[in-house]
């Protein structure tokens, strides 16, 4: 059901992402933190989502459907707006653009692969990726309000490129395992043509 508090929790997340580009649009160094609020606000509870779903027995389909989609729209909000207010520009648009290809990647995957009724696991490495990426991008969004004595974009920006990679990676590893599938199903129903034509044949007989 869409009222149990998990389910709940993740709708929160894609609710709270008008608020969180509004804040780009305002003025004050003050917006930067504000934005960063809503922002951690949204990744605890994406882990606190499933973790309840599972603690109280509460995981559902719509929940296993939502939960992605939330983050993804998390993460290309905030990626687009920080182009937008320039703290993402020149080359460090190429982690950007690999980080919403690899998301776009895994989606249709994982569309695919669920119509097989084949999950695909998370991999550690995986986590880590969104570990850093979630990192690099709290960084950039506090950019200049941040303290002077540490360089916030800069290490930001450096952990979009480091996110970019594990991106990569994770991505090829995804697109690996999901291509073994699409493979397998092309030759089963390949071999299921066959059958069929060879059965026609003998009845035609």
């Amino acid at each position: 059901m869409i009222t149990t508090l998990p389910n709940l929790l993740t709708l929160s997340r894609i609710i709270a992402i008008p608020a969180l580009i509004a804040t780009f649009y305002l003025s004050s160094p003050l917006s930067n933190w504000l934005c960063l609020a809503i922002f951690t606000a949204a990744g605890v509870t994406d882990w606190l989502d499933g973790h309840l779903a599972r603690t109280r027995n509460e995981e559902s389909g719509l929940g296993r459907f939502l939960d992605p989609i939330a983050d993804k729209l998390l993460v290309a909000a905030v990626l687009l707006m920080l182009v937008y207010v320039d703290r993402i520009g020149d080359w460090t648009i190429l982690p950007t653009v690999v980080i919403l290809c690899r998301e776009i990647l895994v989606s249709g995957l994982r569309e695919f692969l669920a119509e097989l009724q084949v999950a695909v696991p998370v991999s550690k490495l995986a986590k880590w990726k969104t570990m850093v990426q979630m990192l690099a991008l709290a960084f950039l969004i506090v950019g200049d309000a941040g303290w002077s004595e540490i360089p916030v974009v800069e290490i930001g920006t450096w952990g979009l490129w480091i996110a970019a990679l594990l991106t990569l990676y994770t991505g090829y590893d995804y697109l690996r395992a999901g291509l073994r599938h699409v493979t397998a199903e092309s030759e089963s129903e390949l071999a299921r043509r066959k059958q069929d034509s060879a059965n026609r044949a003998a009845g035609a007989d």
